[in-house]
């Protein structure tokens, strides 16, 4: 079987040769994933509608994204212009995160290409994240019962405080988030679990923490996962501050796939952030997800 992966042309966006939010990488990525023939043909999501963004987003923040009327503080928060290639990449990267969802209930893995973006709160985004993908697509599996147990398991260097807002009253969604403890968010709010790492921590710790909690969730009977593999946590990447070898990270996403796959739990991938200073590197560390996620079926 081949891996189901989503991906859309508009998962690019205007927002500035010179802006350090590296948009060229999922363009680049898709391109990765063929010419390595991890993935052979794209499923391709649509823009997600109003009805489904509601789940995780008040309807006055989404009408205010799509009018372009957001508080210029909102705006900033966020750190993209708010433009109309801005708004459609938001929006179908986050009907891509859906899809993948789905998708990964019969294939038992799926992943999109862009998604991730865990700063988003009910009220307003931040972060370089305009709506909450993972949260989205979250509510939307359980509003349709397809599932009714959800692990959302975030290792992006910063903590998803998004998710833990959202869900902070919902007991049918655990936020697991082992993130940098002196990074971004600097006001960080609760998650069900939340693991903070020193800075210029290295592979062995980390991995150690990681298969730790693993261990425990494998006793929680968790019937679905979202998994957000920034690869942030790269010794090389501008916004993190830990250690991690590119071997680290191909090795943790393929402990934390296999450990699901194996129990038959259907997980959907999604990148999270990214931000190293050499951007082929960067487009190879977010492949190995995929990679990872293809191997095993």
């Amino acid at each position: 079987m081949e891996l189901p992966v989503v991906n859309h042309e508009d998962y690019f966006a205007k927002i500035g040769d010179d802006h350090k939010f590296p948009i060229n990488k999922f363009g680049e990525l898709a391109k990765f994933l063929k010419k390595e023939k991890i993935v052979k043909k794209f499923h391709t999501p649509y823009p997600c509608s109003n009805e489904t963004l509601m789940r995780a987003h008040s309807e006055n923040y989404i009408k205010d994204v799509k009018n372009k009327t957001l508080d210029i503080r909102i705006i900033k928060k966020i750190g993209f212009p708010l433009v109309d290639s801005v708004i459609q990449r938001s929006l179908v990267a986050t009907g891509g995160t859906v899809l993948a969802s789905k998708l990964a209930i019969d294939s038992g893995l799926a992943c999109n290409t862009a998604g991730g973006s865990h700063h988003a709160n009910y009220h307003e985004g931040a972060g370089y994240c305009v709506f909450n993908d993972v949260a989205v697509a979250t509510q939307y599996l359980l509003n349709k019962e397809l599932a009714s147990k959800i692990l959302i398991l975030d290792l992006d260097v910063h903590q998803g405080n998004g998710n833990s807002d959202i869900f902070k009253d919902n007991r049918n969604v655990f936020t697991f988030s082992m993130h940098s403890k002196s990074n971004y968010p600097a006001k960080k709010s609760m998650s069900d679990l939340d693991i903070e790492l020193e800075d210029n921590m290295e592979d062995e710790k980390y991995l150690e923490l990681l298969k730790t909690c693993l261990n425990k969730f494998n006793k929680d009977n968790f019937d679905y996962v979202f998994y957000i593999a920034g690869v942030d946590i790269h010794f090389n990447d501008r916004l993190g501050k830990l250690k991690i070898s590119d071997n680290g990270i191909k090795e943790r996403d393929e402990i934390v796939t296999q450990n699901f796959f194996s129990k038959g739990i259907p997980l959907c991938g999604v990148l999270g952030g990214g931000y190293n200073k050499d951007f082929n590197k960067l487009v190879e560390l977010h492949s190995f997800l995929h990679q990872s996620c293809a191997k095993l079926l």
